[in-house]
């Protein structure tokens, strides 16, 4: 959130670094903020998982809402990263409050940097760890298929892999004939059996096979439950951090009002940006429950905050020093995840290394691109008040 208050000066034109604890007027409608921005929340990171989710909803929503939904849900993240937390961590702490040692080096950008290549490396650790699992047990996988949607980001690469895989099942009739037949029955068993999940399927999982249905996509690292949980929990921990601070704030600011409206619509979009991640997961029945879990987290992260800031406000104060530098150094980071998130995982696999978007009509393409537009518009808007 925006901290342009730590600038604020006293009546006597001294400068205001936060003494005293927060501000006390509008104790009740404070606690009902908590319940109206949960309720907001939940309907924005629910609504995308429970319709994709859930047959009734699934038939009766068009396609194209949920690819709404999915591209404008990536415009936000990234818009988030930048305007709502990597420019109020610079503000926080570049504070005039804050000692001098702060202000001979940009943190916020040098801790958004450390944060962007830490969650790299961590992920290129799991992803290497995961590949060689596989190989052990002679399974194939997707170098660039580990996006948040399993949307299966194919690029030339999996091309490769794709058709050499075609060929070692070409070589022997009697085995591919026998796998056929257990796909035909894994399938009708999917289709008509209710206790099975449901999962999304895109059309990229319908071109990557051409009418061959192998085994190997089951298994596809990026189709694993573990990679594609590593990767929504990535997006969930920046988010999470954000969401417990701007709720902080919320509780305890002294222009409640505009920066209550304004949030009722932030954690809206944030929601929808989130939910339409969570809503691609594919995953087995036992790890069903993971979409919802990463919905209701983050639906509860900011009421959880406000209510928090409301049991400590008498002491806590968001223009203090101490509070300047914590909230400055976790804004920073989660930026940095959010950064890497969108720009990587969500908009570099939607659109450069996903097959429909590479091989779709230019209609398609520019309707993409127009929702990631407007939701990252819209949600760099909202940062004009908070």
């Amino acid at each position: 959130m925006r901290h342009a208050h730590l600038l604020a000066r006293d009546d006597d034109g001294d400068l205001n670094c936060g003494s005293g604890g927060g501000d006390r007027r509008f104790t009740g409608l404070r606690i009902a903020s908590i319940f109206i921005i949960l309720a907001t929340s939940l309907i924005g990171a629910l609504f995308p998982v429970l319709a994709k989710r859930t047959k009734w909803l699934s038939d009766r929503i068009p396609t194209r809402v949920f690819d709404t939904a999915k591209y404008f849900g990536s415009g936000v993240i990234i818009a988030t990263s930048l305007i709502h937390l990597l420019d109020p961590a610079i503000d926080e702490l570049s504070s005039p409050c804050l000692p001098a040692g702060w202000q001979d080096y940009p943190y916020a950008l040098a801790i958004c940097l450390l944060s962007i290549f830490l969650i790299f490396i961590i992920e290129l650790v799991a992803f290497r760890w995961g590949t060689a699992m596989l190989a052990r047990l002679g399974l194939a996988h997707d170098a660039h298929g580990h996006g948040l949607a399993s949307h299966a980001a194919h690029g030339p690469e999996t091309d490769q892999v794709t058709q050499a895989l075609s060929r070692k099942q070409q070589a022997s009739d009697t085995s591919l004939t026998r796998e056929k037949s257990q796909d035909v029955e894994s399938q009708h068993s999917h289709d008509h059996g209710s206790d099975r999940p449901h999962y999304p399927h895109t059309h990229s999982d319908v071109e990557k096979h051409n009418g061959h249905h192998t085994h190997n996509h089951g298994h596809a690292l990026g189709d694993s439950p573990a990679a594609q949980i590593i990767g929504i929990a990535v997006l969930e921990f920046g988010v999470v951090l954000h969401s417990i601070l701007i709720g902080l704030t919320l509780a305890v600011n002294d222009e409640f009002k505009v920066l209550f409206i304004v949030l009722v619509f932030h954690q809206m979009f944030e929601g929808l940006g989130v939910g339409s991640r969570l809503a691609y997961i594919r995953l087995p029945q036992k790890y069903n429950y993971v979409p919802i879990l990463g919905a209701l987290l983050f639906g509860i992260t900011t009421p959880i905050g406000i209510a928090v800031g409301l049991g400590v406000r008498q002491s806590y104060n968001p223009d203090s020093t101490t509070a300047s530098i914590v909230s400055g150094i976790l804004d920073a980071f989660s930026s940095g995840i959010l950064l890497y998130t969108g720009l990587v995982e969500l908009m570099a696999h939607e659109f450069l290394f996903n097959s429909d978007m590479l091989n779709g009509s230019n209609s398609k393409l520019a309707y993409a691109l127009c929702c990631m537009i407007l939701g990252a518009g819209l949600m760099a808007l909202l940062g004009r008040w908070a």
